[in-house]
């Protein structure tokens, strides 16, 4: 008997915590103060000289130029070539071979595996939401995803395709006639078209509906009151939103976080772009949507999951110290003055990293089409 009502005393007491805890947070000022629209929200902690537009929701693909409308018969026959591996040397490599539906549209490695079982330098960033993109690759080296389509198609460490090689094997493909006919007018198969409908397909893989995005339309149940207060923090004490801004979740600009070594991997970032000294090491601020099914991160795979990402956030990073042999023509990196140790308790960085998990919604999913005869 007397069991019986210590246990239930302790579930009286769970009860009564849980209630308060509930009271609390529905009356929390700073909770309620971001349950109204983004105009209303607190004020963002951005540093001096940046221009951090307001989160906001993705555009409607609808608004974008006319030059990036989709087409359903480009976005068809986009699909087949996105997944035909017949375009590589060895007809074993797709676009989908780092880009796989099953892993965010990424690959899951550090580093991708190309030709000849040869390693890149690079990790696969996820294609989700590309259509947005002003610039591709982390270094930006490519204006649209039509250039960075053919780019990766003829590197000789990824797919090592020959373009016109390629375009004579598909030629001789009964199966794709009728497919660019119906996206082009005439079956004629070309280098350009090839990539036009590639990059359509690729812009139509889009995550719009994420917790995080109902929540900015209007739904305040949607997040959380962890992930409200991680919210804050990524506005705020945690300094997220000086890179991480706008609808996109990115500045679309290039920073160097402390991830680039010389003489390992791709060190050199924009540099190799512009030359100018201030972008050695400087990568692209990726997009987050998505972020919890995309791990490795940064553009080497430096960070194996995000409770490194963001302890390593959360320590400022470092300045890479000069070699004793440096290249003496090439300019030290210098760690971007937008990172800074931020002191986040271990309780801020749960909140932080639960807002995070709330930028990943229903995936797009597919399964590969079958391969033409």
């Amino acid at each position: 008997m007397q069991r019986r009502v210590s246990i239930t005393r302790v579930t009286i007491l769970l009860a009564v915590l849980l209630f308060v805890s509930l009271a609390r947070a529905a009356t929390d000022p700073m909770i309620e103060a971001y349950r109204q629209p983004p105009s209303l929200w607190p004020m963002a902690n951005i540093d001096p000289g940046v221009e951090a537009a307001e989160l906001a929701p993705l555009p409607s693909l609808d608004s974008l130029p006319e030059w990036q409308q989709l087409t359903p018969d480009k976005v068809v026959l986009g699909k087949q070539l996105f997944f035909e591996r017949r375009l590589s040397a060895s007809d074993q490599i797709a676009c989908a071979s780092c880009h796989d539906p099953d892993l965010g549209w990424a690959d899951g490695r550090r580093v991708s595996i190309g030709h000849n079982r040869q390693q890149g330098d690079m990790n696969a960033p996820s294609i989700i939401n590309s259509i947005f993109l002003h610039e591709v690759f982390w270094d930006g080296r490519a204006a649209n995803l039509e250039e960075q389509v053919i780019a990766s198609w003829s590197n000789p460490i990824e797919m090592a395709g020959d373009l016109e090689i390629s375009v004579e094997k598909l030629s001789k493909i009964d199966g794709y006639s009728p497919l660019f006919e119906a996206a082009f007018g005439d079956p004629q198969i070309t280098v350009d078209r090839i990539a036009t409908s590639i990059a359509s397909f690729m812009r139509s893989v889009n995550m719009t509906d994420t917790p995080y995005d109902r929540f900015l339309k209007g739904d305040y149940q949607a997040l959380s009151t962890e992930q409200i207060r991680g919210l804050h923090l990524f506005r705020t004490k945690a300094r997220c939103m000086n890179c991480h801004h706008g609808s996109l979740l990115s500045d679309q600009q290039y920073h160097h976080l402390g991830t680039s070594f010389e003489r390992v991997g791709n060190f050199l970032g924009r540099y190799r772009i512009t030359a100018n000294t201030g972008d050695m090491g400087a990568f692209r601020t990726p997009a987050l949507r998505g972020i919890s099914e995309t791990a490795p991160y940064m553009h080497n795979g430096f960070a194996r999951d995000l409770d490194m990402l963001l302890s390593l956030y959360n320590i400022g990073w470092w300045q890479n110290a000069a070699l004793p042999d440096k290249h003496l023509d090439l300019p030290l990196a210098q760690l971007s003055s937008l990172i800074q140790p931020l002191e986040l308790s271990k309780d801020e960085v749960a909140d932080l990293k639960a807002f995070l998990l709330s930028l990943t919604g229903h995936l797009p999913y597919m399964k590969p089409p079958q391969e033409l005869p």
